[in-house]
């Protein structure tokens, strides 16, 4: 079979969220089709979440991929189907069919299992040539002749030496890209903690693999000559290794490649204030903050490995460079009750975190979670589109799942309350006071989707 031109769509429609207002692009749905596209094959990126599929373009191709998360997988399963019948092979990856190949099989030809830089090419060459067994691709599931279902080993991740091979992802690919658009750069992959509720361990490795700075830089640099956009450093902790991150941050500074940004970081960040100096001087705006609980026995039951004072000095200690804190809340642990939500909206607004997000913890196929719930019998059901953090889809232990939801969306509605917004309309700071308008929008639309969700038709979202 000859493979000329194929398709790549990461499934959108997760739901209406905060950050549902900036669409942050998967780095592995852009780099996966560079990869091909160094390869001499017609390629197109389709990230739903920023426009609809060409479906002229997709319906002539002669491979479509995938890509999808949990809360997107019905959809993908949707746009499976409908290429199928078109007799296009497809395939699929991402988070959910690599921890649920079986399910995904049921609307895809192949599944490739973790990361795909290395399995998608072996694919393809094996579709194209037949050179090798099936048998013989890692990190691969299919369906034998007879129906029976094939699971081979496991990927190996790739080496630090085999990320800096690896092409600069091309987002003049994507389809209806804009160049104002955030541009999403990874750095790194993997992590060593084992948080319960996070997949990315059982995705990606419990080991740090860095690039080197000079292959971030070059990312970077070629970033910088198309666009002067917002970038978003996808990795998992982008301060894992200090040392490292001082590096690529001076190279920044010394190449002048410090347009705005903003990157993922734990709480340990302040306690290294050069680091920080480096960060607002290479134009860091934001760090994304995993805070997660204020209540000490749920950091403990999330293996956090962190404690409340950690945050108050985090909070405190970035503000005092001018970078602002974008700071993410879980609720719903065996340990919390409604108090804890209560006092976690207090906590955001008195610590002066400049936006949050305060979700409902969810049951992730793949995670310690996710099994631990399987097993106690406490997930409500597998209807995946819920699984957004904005449903509430198994049953806390102090609390009912119609408490959990309804606390939680109040305790975003008070962070993001007219006294929010108020205060930022008086210092001219029409972002901030932007965001708060739309958080207050978008707690009200997810709260009138869950009332339908759990059977509360008569709630009164105005009782906010």
């Amino acid at each position: 079979m000859t493979l000329k031109k194929i398709s790549f769509i990461e499934s959108g429609g997760q739901g209406f969220q905060m950050l549902s207002r900036f669409t942050i692009a998967r780095v592995g749905t852009v780099l996966l089709p560079t990869l091909l596209k160094e390869r001499g094959y017609e390629v197109k990126a389709f990230i739903e979440d920023i426009s609809p599929p060409d479906w002229s373009f997709i319906e002539d191709s002669d491979l479509v991929c995938i890509s999808t998360l949990t809360a997107t997988a019905l959809r993908a399963y949707t746009t499976a189907e409908r290429v199928r019948t078109r007799g296009i092979p497809v395939v699929m990856g991402g988070a959910h069919p690599t921890f649920l190949p079986e399910e995904a099989l049921e609307h895809s030809d192949f599944v490739v299992r973790g990361e795909g830089d290395l399995t998608l090419p072996e694919l393809l060459e094996h579709i194209e040539k037949g050179r090798s067994s099936l048998r013989d691709i890692a990190g691969l599931s299919y369906r034998e002749k007879d129906g029976r279902i094939v699971h081979t080993p496991p990927r190996r991740n790739l080496e630090e030496r085999e990320l800096d091979e690896l092409p600069t992802p091309d987002f003049s690919l994507v389809h209806k890209w804009k160049p104002s658009y955030i541009h999403s750069i990874s750095t790194s992959r993997g992590c060593p903690f084992d948080c319960k509720f996070c997949s990315v361990i059982h995705m990606f490795g419990r080991k740090y693999r860095f690039k080197s700075v000079e292959a971030s830089l070059r990312d970077l640099r070629q970033v910088d000559a198309v666009s002067k956009s917002t970038r978003f450093f996808v990795d998992d902790n982008f301060t894992a290794h200090k040392g490292r991150a001082k590096e690529l941050l001076r190279g920044m500074i010394a190449e002048k490649l410090t347009s705005s940004w903003a990157a993922q970081v734990r709480t340990d960040v302040a306690t290294d204030p050069e680091l920080l100096r480096l960060m607002a001087d290479a134009g860091c705006h934001t760090l994304y903050i995993g805070f997660e609980s204020i209540n000490p026995r749920t950091l403990v039951e999330f293996n956090k490995k962190q404690e409340p004072d950690d945050i108050v000095n985090c909070v405190r200690t970035v503000k005092d460079f001018g970078i602002h804190i974008h700071g993410m809340f879980v609720l719903g642990a065996d340990t919390d009750d409604v108090e804890t939500i209560r006092k976690t909206a207090d906590f955001a607004i008195r610590c002066g975190i400049d936006t949050t997000q305060m979700v409902a913890l969810t049951p992730l196929p793949g995670t310690p979670f996710f099994n631990e719930m399987k097993e106690k019998g406490r997930i409500l059901h597998t209807d995946w589109s819920r699984y957004n953090v904005q449903h509430v889809v198994f049953r806390p232990a102090q609390m009912t799942p119609e408490t959990l939801q309804f606390e939680t969306m109040k305790g975003m509605k008070k962070f993001y309350s007219w006294k929010y917004i108020l205060k930022h309309l008086a210092s001219f700071d029409l972002h901030y006071a932007a965001v708060g308008v739309f958080g207050r929008r978008a707690v009200n639309k997810v709260v009138r989707e869950a009332s339908a969700y759990l059977g509360k038709e008569s709630f009164d979202c105005a009782s906010f």
